[in-house]
């Protein structure tokens, strides 16, 4: 069993698609779509696979989306364990404008998980042999998910011994700072700031930012998603800076997920964290590269990172 498990708790089944341009009430005909699974844990563990490394992703499923995420993951050859659930797992929509070469993601809520349905997806976790290294719980919070669900997901990190890696949004990213417990947490500048309560202009700003996150013992390591500025990386050690690659933008969607997945796999594998960092960031501007909904491919990491 995979030293790595991601956890997504709102998976979704990604269908992107193109067209010239977008324009109110007319018929707008798409070029074909492609259905991807999606969710932040499961774009992580995709990561992972596409790069040689092992992870086991697990997610409620239900309804005809869920089914049809579980046969895409085994398309994939990835290991799983899904959770049944009485909802509709849901879908999310990109569209690719061409004239234009603007991306719009549609993105839908998901199904409400019942006390039960959240209980069962952290004993799915507890029940791994051997246990994981590590934990990545990436994505959103579905309906019916408090945040205080995320203390229990705390608890069971540290039950089992694993580091836990967060890549949280808004009001549930908030309490995790304020819980602690995190091994590395990847939050983007935008969510910073919000953790912040101003905005974050000046690198001496944003390095107060994310080392403060260290220092109060909240996160061992903080990797700051900087967009085209690159990447701020803060531990005990200090604070570090890496530059973004230099690639043609297809899409951004999974960019952020590529950091996770890329990194914790390298970290599992003993690398120095500089490196590991680098590697994550490597492979994020191999998603970039990829239109629609792709995931980074390891050549591309590969030959980016020797770049690098």
């Amino acid at each position: 069993m995979s030293r790595i498990a991601t956890l997504t708790l709102n998976p979704a089944m990604d269908v992107s698609t193109g067209i010239a341009r977008l324009a109110p009430t007319s018929k707008l005909r798409c070029t074909l779509p492609r259905y991807e699974p999606g969710g932040g844990g499961i774009n992580v563990a995709r990561v992972i696979h596409n790069l040689g490394g092992d992870a086991v992703a697990l997610y409620p499923a239900g309804g005809p989306f869920g089914e049809m995420l579980q046969r895409a993951l085994e398309g994939l050859g990835l290991p799983q364990l899904a959770v049944p659930i009485a909802g509709d797992t849901r879908e999310s929509f990109t569209v690719d404008e061409g004239d234009t070469g603007l991306q719009y993601r549609f993105v839908l809520p998901g199904p409400t998980l019942t006390p039960d349905e959240r209980q069962a997806c952290l004993e799915a976790i507890a029940a791994l042999v051997p246990s994981p290294d590590y934990l990545v719980v990436s994505g959103s919070f579905p309906t019916g998910v408090a945040l205080d669900f995320h203390d229990e997901i705390v608890a069971l990190a540290q039950r089992i011994g694993a580091g836990l890696i967060l890549d949280y949004s808004g009001d549930a990213l908030r309490h995790a700072v304020e819980r602690g417990g995190i091994h590395l947490l990847k939050p983007s500048l935008s969510e910073l700031s919000g953790l912040t309560g101003r905005v974050l202009e000046s690198q001496v700003e944003q390095e107060a930012a994310a080392r403060g996150l260290v220092e109060q013992g909240a996160v061992e390591i903080v990797v700051l998603s900087l967009g085209a500025e690159g990447a701020l990386l803060a531990s005990r050690e200090g604070v570090e800076r890496f530059c973004a690659f230099d690639v043609p933008l297809c899409s951004a969607v999974g960019a952020g997920d590529s950091v996770v997945g890329a990194t914790v796999l390298a970290l599992s594998r003993g690398w120095p964290l500089h490196e590991a960092v680098r590697y994550g960031m490597a492979a994020a501007a191999a998603t970039l590269m990829l239109p629609g909904t792709g995931l980074c491919r390891a050549e591309d990491v590969e030959r980016l990172f020797r770049k690098g």
